[in-house]
C-alpha cells in the first residue's frame, strides 16, 4: 500500500458521501441542537470532524497493526487481506447501489461495542465551547458503520500501522465535504445524493475499482 492507497481512500469517502446522509444526517441535525444560540456552526463542525476524523485514524492504525502482525505469522498473508479487501468494496458497491444490504450484518456485530460507547456521547452535550465537539466527535467516529468497516479492511492489508493510519485518515477527509454541507443546512445537495440514480452511479464505480484492485492482488500473488 502507497499513497495511492490514501488517494483511493479520498476518493471512496468523497462517493460514500450519499451513504453519509442517510446515516449521518440524524446525527448532524441533533449536533446543530446542542450549539449555543448565536454560536459559529462552522466552528463546531470543524471541531466535531476533527474528533471524528481522529477516531477513523487510530482504528486505522490499529487495524494496520494487526494486519502486519497476520502478514508476518501467514505465508502471503498480505495478499490474502488484499483479496478481502476488494470483497469487502464489493459487498459496499452493492449496498451503496442498494443491491444488497449485506453489511448491514457487519454493523449489527458493532452495534454491541457502540451500545457500550453511546452514553459517553450524551454526558457531552450541550456544548459550551467548540473544544467539547471535539471528543463528541471522536466518540461518534466508532459509530458502527458499514462504510467504515469496508474501509477499515483496507488498512488491515496495508502491512503496518502507519499506512493503516494513513489511510482511514484519506477516508476520514473524503467525507468532510459532505458533512460540512450538512451541517451547514444545504438540504438540496442531500436530495441529489440520496436520488437512487446517483447511488447506483456510485456503486457501479466502485466495483469497477474492486475489480481493478482484485487485478492487482491476482497480480501480487504470482510474486
Amino acid at each position: 500500500m502507497n499513497d495511492l492507497s490514501f488517494l483511493s481512500a479520498l476518493i471512496i469517502g468523497l462517493a460514500g458521501g450519499i451513504h453519509c446522509v442517510g446515516m449521518c444526517g440524524g446525527i448532524v441535525g441533533a449536533f446543530s441542537y446542542a450549539i449555543p444560540k448565536g454560536a459559529s456552526t462552522q466552528l463546531y463542525a470543524i471541531t466535531y470532524n476533527i474528533g471524528r476524523v481522529t477516531s477513523y485514524t487510530v482504528a486505522g492504525a490499529l487495524t494496520g497493526w494487526l494486519g502486519q502482525m497476520v502478514s508476518q505469522q501467514v505465508d502471503k498473508g498480505i495478499v490474502i487481506l488484499q483479496f478481502l479487501s476488494s470483497v469487502f468494496l464489493v459487498i459496499l458497491a452493492l449496498y451503496i447501489a442498494g443491491w444488497w444490504q449485506g453489511l448491514t450484518k457487519v454493523e449489527a456485530i458493532g452495534s454491541l461495542f457502540w451500545k457500550v460507547l453511546r452514553p459517553w456521547s450524551k454526558k457531552i452535550l450541550p456544548f459550551k465551547s467548540p473544544l467539547q465537539a471535539l471528543p463528541y466527535g471522536a466518540i461518534w467516529g466508532w459509530l458502527p458503520c458499514g462504510l467504515v468497516y469496508s474501509v477499515l479492511t483496507w488498512s488491515l492489508a496495508s502491512g503496518s500501522a502507519i499506512n493503516g493510519a494513513k489511510i482511514m485518515l484519506g477516508f476520514g477527509l473524503g467525507t468532510l465535504p459532505i458533512m460540512f454541507l450538512m451541517a451547514l443546512g444545504f438540504e438540496r445537495s442531500k436530495t441529489y445524493l440520496q436520488l437512487p440514480v446517483t447511488k447506483k452511479v456510485i456503486g457501479i464505480l466502485l466495483l469497477m475499482f474492486a475489480a481493478f484492485q482484485m487485478y492487482l492482488t491476482f497480480q501480487n500473488s504470482l510474486k
